[in-house]
């Protein structure tokens, strides 16, 4: 049962709403108006449905072949194609660098057109983030020569890349990379071992550009010494370079994406930026991968939520509560009449429609720190991004495998068998909590470094945003109720983050134990604007959709924040709670 219909009235509601028209006012962005931003999510969205969703469900049974004696990979019936497709259709290149022969598109339309591609196929998009992420880096720490060699045909879809940081021994702690680097003139062979390497080997494009963390002879120890290098898989003089694929991970889910053991065996590599400081450009390349991330969790919730709600609308199952709205021409009733199921759907549908606001909110702030003239408003976009960046990532992978299994719960029985397709997006998005920076290293990385950053600068401009929305609607007799519920959301959340902050500084085990419950209680204010401002457009607006959206924001502040409640009393318990136990008493 595979149901998708992408969601582009949606998307086009919360682009004005969050307002859109300041990146299509940028010179940077005069070719992408909210019409023609429109009308290619709708282009997108069909590709999607009609070429993505079809091969997906194959992915997902028929999985990769790898040749153990040549390395090589094969992918799935079908993928290959879809790929050359995307290519031609111009989708890889749209919101490329318009110098290297993309569209120069904003990053708000990519935001969405990545969750289409999530939804209708995991495994496959996994390749174009990946080629996404090694664009950014070589764009912001490559020199002019390495530039010209790659991004071209990266930026286009012709070549694809990938980030090779995993080791056996070192997965979130870099610092433990052993992959060593000899300089051999003008490059240096790289010889070590990369696991869990997305899309390391596959057969999509000719080339494979390979961003690979090693360490050179006089390397200090510990993450001061990692440097980071562009391996292709074929170097410029058409040779096959000593990178291959050693074999490929059994997973939980994306069985379409190969996860690749990679073997380098002194293969020819060129140092990108400085010596040792391999940590900037790979920090490039995880804060774009982190935002997209987050949108997995919207995206494969999204088209859960589509599959449930269709099949609750065909279900009949017991009898209504209600008497009144018992059908009396069947034996049984259609199971929305029931209160429990239209509280999975509801879970889901304002969870989710927040969670793609919020999306949507840091991706215009992308657009507006790059290329906005006015240099504070460049400044408080960007401190936006870094403050809500790991919210995403955490927060919408983990609420997104939730509404996942919610998803399945109101499918019963139907919704665990392979025929739902629910229990395949149920796998597929589990990963997501894990890669690209745990969701626990997310929460250490906002109280960490992005709370403390600049003084606070962060919070406080996130404060301002909320409180300016709070004082503007505290007496509009709908959104005045939503506004009172915002402001002590935001009370509590100012008065946490300086009482755990304290806390957290003087002792680092008390970061340690309540960074995720912080980060999930920051997350649910955040999603509490951004059901504001959906509010607030949607009533200036008029029409159906007004109390709809209005309602919507009511059942998450009366059914879905109450959750903040829960999570200050597990942050003010403290460390004591978890790390009172002996080893032998775990």
């Amino acid at each position: 049962m595979q149901i998708y219909r992408a969601p582009i009235q949606e998307m086009k509601f919360l682009l004005e709403a969050f307002g859109y028209d300041q990146v299509s006012a940028l010179p940077a962005y005069s070719d992408f108006d909210l019409d023609t931003t429109v009308a290619m999510l709708e282009q997108a969205g069909t590709f999607a449905s009609e070429v993505l969703l079809p091969i997906n469900r194959v992915g997902d049974k028929q999985g990769l072949r790898w040749d153990a004696a040549t390395g090589d990979v094969t992918t799935p019936p079908g993928f290959k194609e879809a790929y050359a497709r995307m290519v031609e259709n111009g989708f890889v290149g749209i919101c490329g660098d318009r110098e290297f022969g993309g569209g120069g598109g904003p990053i708000t339309l990519a935001t969405f057109l990545n969750e289409f591609w999530i939804s209708g196929n995991k495994s496959f998009s996994m390749c174009l983030g990946l080629s996404q992420g090694l664009i950014d880096a070589l764009e912001m720490h490559a020199n002019e020569e390495q530039k010209r060699a790659y991004l071209g045909k990266l930026v286009t879809g012709e070549w694809a890349g990938t980030m090779c940081l995993t080791e056996p021994q070192a997965g979130t702690d870099l610092g433990l990379v052993r992959t060593k680097a000899e300089p051999d003139g003008d490059r240096h062979r790289l010889t070590g071992n990369k696991i869990w390497i997305t899309f390391g080997e596959h057969d999509f494009t000719e080339n494979i550009v390979h961003f690979v963390l090693a360490r050179l002879p006089d390397a200090p120890p510990g993450i001061k010494g990692i440097s980071t290098f562009v391996v292709p898989k074929i170097t410029s003089d058409g040779k096959r370079n000593n990178i291959k694929c050693a074999g490929l991970e059994h997973k939980m889910g994306i069985h379409a994406s190969p996860t690749c053991v990679m073997d380098l065996d002194g293969a020819e590599g060129w140092l990108v930026g400085e010596p040792h400081r391999g940590m900037r450009a790979m920090f490039t390349m995880m804060n774009g991968a982190r935002l997209l991330v987050g949108v997995e969790g919207i995206a494969l919730g999204e088209i859960s939520y589509q599959t449930a709600l269709a099949f609750a609308k065909e279900r009949r199952q017991s009898r209504a509560l209600d008497p009144d709205k018992r059908d009396r021409n069947e034996p049984a009733d259609n199971i929305l009449v029931h209160p429990d199921v239209r509280r999975m759907l509801l879970n889901i549908k304002a969870s989710n429609e927040a969670m793609r606001g919020l999306a949507c909110w840091v991706s215009i702030n992308i657009d507006l720190s790059r290329h906005h003239p006015d240099e504070q408003v460049r400044q408080e976009a960007d401190d936006l991004v870094a403050l809500l960046t790991p919210i995403v990532k955490s927060y919408c992978t983990e609420r997104g495998f939730f509404n996942i299994s919610e998803a399945m719960q109101l499918c019963g029985g139907a919704g665990y068998t392979a025929d739902m397709c629910i229990e395949q997006y149920l796998r597929d998005e589990r990963i997501a909590m894990i890669y690209e920076g745990t969701n626990h290293v997310q929460a250490l990385d906002l109280v960490g470094r992005k709370l403390p950053r600049d003084g606070g600068r962060a919070f406080q401009v996130f404060c301002k945003r909320l409180g300016a929305f709070i004082a503007e609607h505290a007496k509009h007799p709908e959104l005045g109720p939503l506004a009172k519920e915002l402001d002590k959301s935001l009370g509590r959340l100012m008065a946490l983050t300086g009482e755990f902050g304290a806390k957290a500084m003087a002792d680092p085990e008390m970061a340690g134990a309540a960074a995720s419950n912080y980060l999930n209680l920051f997350a649910l204010t955040a999603l509490g604007y951004c059901w504001c401002v959906q509010a607030a457009y949607a009533l200036a607006q008029g029409g159906a959709r007004a109390q709809t959206k209005l309602k919507t924001a009511r059942y998450f502040f009366d059914m879905l924040m109450p959750e903040a409640e829960a999570l200050e009393r597990m942050i003010r318990a403290g460390k004591e709670p978890i790390m009172s136990f002996a080893v032998d008493e775990l």
